[in-house]
C-alpha cells in the first residue's frame, strides 16, 4: 500500500511540475488588444431607440466583420496574417460605428456623449 501511495505521489508531483509549462499563455497581439477594445464599443441598442435601416445595417455589418475575422484567422499561416486580420476587424468595427452615429446625428437623433471632468 505504501508503494502505491508513493508511486501516485510521484505522478502527482510530476504533473504539477509540468502544469506551469503547459499552461503558459501565448501573449496577445497588439492588434488583437485593439480589436477587443473596439468590441467593447459596439453599440448594443439603437440610438434613441430608433430601429431603422441604419441600425439594421450596422448590426449586420458587425456580424459580417466577425465572420470575416473568423475566416481570416482560420486561413492565417503566420503571425503577420493574424495581425492583419485583427487590424482589419478593429478598423471595420470602428468605421461601422462611426458611420452609424454620423447618419443618426445627421437625421437629428440625439447621440449621448460622456465627459469626464476633474
Amino acid at each position: 500500500m505504501t508503494r502505491n501511495i508513493t508511486k501516485s505521489a510521484r505522478i502527482a508531483v510530476a504533473a504539477l511540475a509540468l502544469a506551469p509549462a503547459t499552461a503558459m499563455a501565448i501573449p496577445m497581439l497588439y492588434e488583437e488588444q485593439l480589436a477587443h477594445s473596439e468590441e467593447t464599443r459596439i453599440i448594443r441598442y439603437p440610438i434613441a431607440g430608433i430601429e431603422n435601416q441604419w441600425w439594421f445595417n450596422y448590426r449586420s455589418n458587425v456580424g459580417e466583420a466577425r465572420k470575416e475575422l473568423a475566416s481570416d484567422l482560420k486561413r492565417a499561416s503566420d503571425t503577420e496574417d493574424k495581425r492583419d486580420a485583427w487590424d482589419e476587424y478593429a478598423g471595420e468595427l470602428k468605421d461601422e460605428r462611426v458611420d452609424y452615429v454620423k447618419k443618426m446625428q445627421k437625421k437629428g437623433y440625439p447621440v449621448g456623449e460622456v465627459y469626464v471632468g476633474d
